[in-house]
């Protein structure tokens, strides 16, 4: 049914009297709800080598989108200078983390250089009943083990250095490990390369980039949101 102005005009100039005339004509209420419904939570996983930047881009992400859950790695590994328990990971024994395998409570878990990791399960699901996005930040392994639970419910992001050598040199700079750890993290990353594209998305960290990179990965999640069939993980 067509409306003229005339027509529009013809009820005095409130706004809300032209509305309940054409709610008259129509013969039906206009909807005042959203046309678009509110997005489905996400989770989203940050993954890429060792020494690519993991944990300060997550930190810098937290400090732009508040309202993003990081969800907090457990891991068997001692806790590094500056590191809080339950905020950068929950640091517990080999003996407590087999225990939480064995009573099915890690969505995924890993040896990761000799050590224990995985993420707690009950965690991810209570914040997304809550309608909350859900951020992970995991090794390429653990990557691989989500993937194959979540197939495309899940944002996979991998972060890479803008080359090798800088990714060596981020590596040497840390000063926390000898020379042949460090070997043995660049034989790791030189492989966990060759998975990049089982990811949805790659994000370059480049040295003094890391604004750029947090930018990256904000409208990646913009993206996300915005789909007309959104992902639909399940756990």
């Amino acid at each position: 049914m067509v409306v003229s102005s005339e027509d529009v005009s013809g009820v005095g100039g409130s706004v809300d009297a032209a509305v309940k005339a054409l709610e008259e004509k129509l013969g039906v209420p206009i909807d005042h709800g959203p046309q678009v419904p509110p997005p489905k939570p996400l989770v989203i996983i940050i993954s890429g080598p060792s020494g690519v930047g993991k944990d300060a881009v997550i930190k810098r992400l937290q400090e732009r989108r508040p309202e993003l859950h990081m969800v907090v790695t457990a891991t068997s590994r001692k806790a590094r200078a500056g590191e809080v328990h339950g905020k950068d990971y929950f640091f517990i024994s080999k003996e407590e983390f087999q225990g939480m395998i064995d009573g099915g409570e890690l969505l995924e878990h890993a040896v990761v250089y000799g050590e224990f990791k995985g993420i707690p399960k009950q965690q991810v699901r209570e914040t997304m009943d809550r309608g909350t996005d859900v951020v992970l930040r995991i090794d390429v392994q653990g990557a691989a083990t989500v993937r194959s639970m979540l197939g495309d419910g899940g944002v996979f992001i991998f972060l890479a250095a803008e080359s090798e050598a800088a990714l060596v040199r981020r590596l040497v700079e840390r000063k926390t490990e000898s020379l042949e750890k460090v070997l043995l993290r660049l034989e790791t990353a030189r492989e966990e390369s060759k998975r990049m594209a089982d990811f949805d998305y790659v994000v370059v960290n480049a040295d003094g980039q890391l604004d750029r990179t947090v930018d990256m990965i904000a409208a990646i999640i913009d993206v996300e949101k915005a789909r007309v069939h959104p992902r639909e993980p399940k756990l």
